[in-house]
């Protein structure tokens, strides 16, 4: 019997209200219940949908996001005889950061160099930020992280803490 998907609540449900208060320099959206396809593999050789993400986690390993309710379309597509293929959708929640200051914002908490010269767009990375293991990814809007559940409220907490210094004045 699989769970009904109508009950479950986002990691993050709790300070939704308080992050779609973030407007101007930066602003954040949680983007829950992404299909997240974990795959193990020596060479990635299925077709990419235009609607997933394939980030690349190690040299044999990479992360498949796609949107939500597409985990079982994600593990046929991307399984296969050479490959291990895992569904991690619960593991994680995802953040999109925007605006001129998301750069400046995460370089609060991160030690990743995020100018576009050295992390462009699609570039992804594991990395800490804010002392929480994220995935950081590049896209033409800004940015998503990609964080752990049990990580999920620290992480949008020191983001809610962190976005009033990049008003002007302080």
């Amino acid at each position: 019997m699989t769970a009904d998907r109508n009950f479950r609540k986002s990691p993050l449900h709790d300070l939704r209200d308080r992050l779609a208060t973030l407007s101007g320099p930066v602003a954040v959206t949680e983007v829950p219940f992404l299909a997240q396809v974990n795959v193990r593999t020596a060479a990635l050789s299925s077709p990419r949908p235009d609607d997933v993400d394939v980030l690349p986690l190690g040299p044999d390993e990479f992360l498949v996001v796609g949107p939500p309710g597409s985990e079982e379309r994600l593990l046929a597509e991307f399984g296969g005889d050479e490959a291990s293929v895992v569904d991690v959708s619960a593991q994680r929640t995802a953040l999109d950061l925007s605006g001129p200051a998301v750069r400046e914002l995460l370089a609060f908490g991160c030690s990743i160099d995020l100018h576009p010269r050295v992390f462009a767009i699609g570039d992804c990375v594991q990395t800490v930020l804010a002392h929480t293991p994220v995935v950081l990814q590049r896209r033409e809007t800004g940015f998503r992280v990609l964080v752990r559940a049990s990580f999920a409220a620290h992480l949008a907490t020191w983001i809610l803490d962190a976005s009033p210094d990049l008003t002007p004045g302080h």
